[in-house]
């Protein structure tokens, strides 16, 4: 690349690219190579755009019939790639936009010309006496949040919250977040803060010529990357869809490239980039940190399939010698190597069969009083006994039952104990071990022999998924210090674990805790959809505080989730199948069927391959292989992680969402198991991009109550 030159490539050319034929893709990534080594070249032929509101853009070559967009500076030197499309699309594209540096926080923007059109047509009509939602704002300070000066009149216009999500595909990102968290009841000081502005009274200086310096700006950054950087383009160009790999907003910069000065919490809803954040914190650490002791990241979620689909992706941001630094795995995984490499043989007691059978001769030392159902036991154990770490009587009288149904004075609870030490006995001759066990184990061990875990660091990912005994471990692996924890997860999608409190195990966050969103996955269709299916559950901060969803929105429209009531499986199966059969094979591997059980699943395999349908079962144990053909069907809890354009929830029958399993009285649990099946739908619907259709065959589950069944 000639000296002095900047050449950057813009999300939504990568975007555009993707649509074009495969032939014209190949052309694309041609040209970009070229352009990259010399866009002065005397040979690029640029060609200039007739009508045009912005006399920076031109056109290049792709081939005869296709052109992409550039920005070429008649002064400057910087070239960034915009758009592809058609020779006429391309155009049409072009003659609509004007590519500004914002005068107030020197951002790169991308603004439509029909909508400064519009703006203008406001400007010309006579004010109304009804009170803006922002008319407190000034005009600079509008602009300082990212709104364009030509678009003023558009927010000056705005009554309400739905005023302000109209305005979602007018302004740029930046803007429409800052103003729709300030919709939502945020204050605007809060807003400054979270986004690092200032506002001042004296102009800010911006050179709006200047498009070097603008392509530094982080609010740049999340649309335009530099070229420049050859790992980040190969990664996109490699899968130009998912460009989390390359364009992160501000905030989430903010968070992954940054000394922190002790552990860090990051929540976030469905779809807000959680993951991304900590696999880019991963990359950043491994790249400057000092690893020469040996010392590397550990990069931890709750299931295997799930780390397995988070190493294949952290692959494709890491060299293989970065990788080498990185140890992905589930915690299970982590805590059996471990032990067994210090001599102590694990089998976790993961057959529920085999667990009962214990329980059952546990339950011979059952006394007449108090008299207890066996589920309270199950429950008395899950909830309070494993999570404090009870191994005694004394231990037990203690113990703290916050939220359980049913009292116990000290009388009933010395009575009921030989059940707990006889079922620890029995999983001991079995040779089993809970998970809970094997975490203690292991901080026991860390503790009393002085292990030196290898890990400088550790990033927790589903972090909402982990009980308080994997959050001791956690905080026993890596000393106490700049950058030792980093926690993202949202427990609106608690669907394992319980409710815990980071700082109740070593893990002080005060100070250090960040909330982040932006959806960046689903439409807001289907983000409301969603969140209100969660109205009325209490949801924690995982420290001992609430978590509400305000300000948490998406950028992107489309069409309301479906809802439909069939009379029976035949009639639901048939709606599957025409609707499936007219996805192309192409798009078939980003569709995806969701039933609740696995036995469902088998349901709908077997109905819909008589149908004609190809189906990929996408496995319990490994990460789904793209290059198979089909529809992929899985279990609500193995889509945990996923993303599919289009998402078809199956079976959404009474009796199977909330599942019909419990065997108790206790309130308390039958609450909590209602919660927990809610947040299992709630994860099965974002993870659909552009659409999701919910469907039962029979009487539906009381979940869908007025969300308009058909």
């Amino acid at each position: 690349m000639s000296a002095g030159l900047k050449v950057a490539i813009s999300s939504d050319f990568f975007t555009s690219v993707l649509k074009l034929p495969k032939t014209q893709q190949d052309k694309a990534v041609k040209l970009i190579e070229k352009f990259r080594q010399n866009p002065a070249s005397p040979g690029a032929n640029y060609e200039t755009i007739n009508a045009a509101r912005d006399n920076n853009l031109k056109s290049l070559r792709i081939d005869q019939a296709y052109r992409a967009i550039v920005l070429a500076p008649t002064n400057g030197n910087v070239y960034i790639l915009l758009w592809a499309a058609k020779h006429d699309d391309a155009y049409t594209w072009a003659r609509n936009k004007v590519i500004k540096v914002n005068p107030e926080n020197g951002a790169l923007q991308i603004i439509d010309a029909e909508h400064i059109a519009e703006a203008e047509r406001l400007r010309k009509k006579p004010a109304t006496e009804t009170q803006g939602l922002f008319d407190s704002i000034r005009d600079r300070h509008l602009v300082r949040l990212g709104v364009p000066e030509e678009l003023l009149p558009l927010v000056h216009r705005v009554g309400s919250l739905g005023d302000v999500e109209e305005l979602v595909d007018k302004l740029p990102n930046e803007a429409y977040e800052a103003l729709a968290l300030i919709a939502d009841g945020e204050t605007i000081d809060d807003v400054l803060a979270a986004y690092d502005v200032t506002l001042q009274d004296a102009p800010s200086g911006v050179n709006t010529d200047d498009f070097a310096f603008a392509l530094d700006n982080p609010d740049s950054q999340r649309r335009f990357m530099l070229a420049s950087d050859d790992e980040a383009l190969q990664a996109m160009l490699d899968a130009p869809l998912e460009k989390w790999r390359v364009f992160l907003h501000p905030l989430q910069r903010k968070l992954v490239e940054r000394d922190w000065n002790g552990p860090v919490r990051v929540l976030g809803g469905a779809g807000t980039g959680k993951t991304v954040v900590a696999m880019h914190r991963a990359k950043w650490l491994v790249e400057n940190l000092d690893t020469a002791d040996g010392g590397g990241i550990l990069f931890t979620t709750f299931t295997r399939n799930l780390a397995g689909d988070i190493e294949r992706n952290l692959s494709s941001i890491c060299s293989p010698g970065l990788m080498r630094k990185i140890d992905v795995i589930n915690l299970d995984a982590w805590v059996k190597r471990f032990l067994e490499k210090h001599g102590y043989k694990v089998n976790f007691a993961f057959n529920e069969m085999v667990k009962d059978e214990i329980w059952g001769r546990a339950f011979v030392l059952k006394p007449d009083t108090p008299a207890l159902p066996d589920t309270f036991y199950k429950e008395e154990w899950e909830k309070v006994i494993q999570p404090q770490n009870v191994s005694t009587m004394e231990e037990y009288f203690r113990a703290r039952r916050k939220g359980r149904g049913v009292r116990l004075n000290r009388a009933y609870r010395k009575a009921i104990w030989l059940v707990f030490e006889n079922y620890r006995l029995g999983l001991n001759d079995a040779g089993l071990k809970e998970p809970e066990d094997a975490y203690r184990d292991a901080v026991t061990l860390i503790s009393n022999k002085q292990i030196q875990v290898p890990y400088t660091s550790v990033i927790v990912d589903e972090a909402q998924d982990f009980g308080a005994n994997a959050y001791r471990l956690l905080r026993a692996m890596v000393n106490e210090g700049v950058n030792d924890v980093f926690i993202v997860g949202d427990a609106h999608q608690r669907i394992y674990g319980r409710k815990v409190v980071l700082g109740q195990c070593g893990i002080k966050i005060v100070g250090r805790s960040r909330k982040l969103r932006v959806n960046y996955r689903t439409t807001e269709q289907i983000r409301r959809w969603a969140v209100a299916l969660l109205h009325g559950v209490p949801v924690d901060d995982l420290d001992d505080g609430v978590d509400e969803q305000k300000g948490y929105r998406s950028l992107m429209k489309g069409p309301e989730p479906e809802v439909q009531v069939f009379p029976g499986m035949e009639e639901e199966i048939e709606f599957l199948a025409n609707s499936l059969g007219q996805i192309s094979d192409e798009a078939s591997s980003s569709t995806c069927v969701v039933a609740r059980r696995q036995s469902d699943i088998d349901r709908y395999l077997s109905g819909l391959a008589s149908k004609g349908i190809v189906l990929h079962k996408i496995s319990r144990n490994a990460s789904d292989d793209s290059t198979q053909p089909g529809v992929r069907i899985a279990t609500m809890h193995r889509i945990k992680g996923l993303e599919f354009e289009s998402v078809y929830i199956v079976g959404a029958n009474k009796g199977i969402m909330p599942l019909d399993v419990l065997d108790t009285e206790d309130v308390t649990v039958v609450r909590e198991h209602e919660w927990r099946e809610k947040s299992l739908l709630y994860v099965a619907a974002t993870r659909a991009k552009l659409y999701c259709s919910i469907s039962s065959s029979g009487e539906p589950s009381p979940f869908l109550s007025g969300f308009g069944a058909k």
